[in-house]
């Protein structure tokens, strides 16, 4: 399906999205939510005001597809199929997604709330997290190279545990680098 729009669906009552490829298609204020997505391709295509909490993505191909105010808590994109992964996600609830062992090089995260968010193993070089809640965040051995973390907050990270080489913090949000240390800070 090429340059569609699809406004106002809600397909968890037995009307799922068709399998298909999705280019250039624009879904607004849909219900995806504990769906199963599975095998679907979305190419460029643009997500606005939907529910995807908890959606099954397995082999899904999300390529350059923009999420704005959307609701995405729980959602395993550790389950996408990685090939040409490539999203921007604003003003999204995040909370308990995963990204678990994703390439995410130059990712944009516009004013989203990552409360819970996995993020163990991924290479985020070179992306931002723009006025984001990170709060409990989980960072595990994350490629965090070059990300612009100025103005967000929450973030526990630990330097010894992640790669965080050319890193842009906030003086105010300095603790956060720091808490493994359990030093005090006046």
């Amino acid at each position: 399906m090429t340059e569609e729009s699809f406004n106002s669906k809600d397909y968890t009552t037995n009307n799922n999205l068709q399998k298909a490829e999705y280019d250039n298609c624009i879904f607004n204020n849909c219900n995806f939510s504990n769906i199963y997505l599975s095998g679907i391709s979305f190419l460029e295509c643009e997500f606005n005001n939907c529910n995807l909490s908890s959606v099954k993505l397995g082999e899904t191909s999300f390529k350059d597809v923009l999420f704005t105010d959307c609701k995405l808590v729980g959602t395993p994109f550790n389950e996408c199929d990685p090939f040409l992964l490539a999203i921007t996600l604003k003003k999204c609830q995040l909370n308990l997604a995963s990204f678990y062992n994703l390439k995410l090089n130059n990712t944009f995260f516009d004013n989203c709330k990552l409360e819970k968010t996995d993020f163990t193993n991924t290479d985020l070089k070179q992306s931002t997290f723009n006025n984001c809640d990170l709060n409990q965040a989980i960072f595990d051995n994350t490629n965090l190279e070059k990300v612009n973390f100025l103005t967000s907050y929450n973030y526990s990270i630990s330097p010894s545990k992640n790669n965080i080489k050319g890193a842009q913090f906030s003086k105010n949000e300095i603790f956060g680098l720091l808490k493994d240390y359990n030093i005090i800070i006046r």
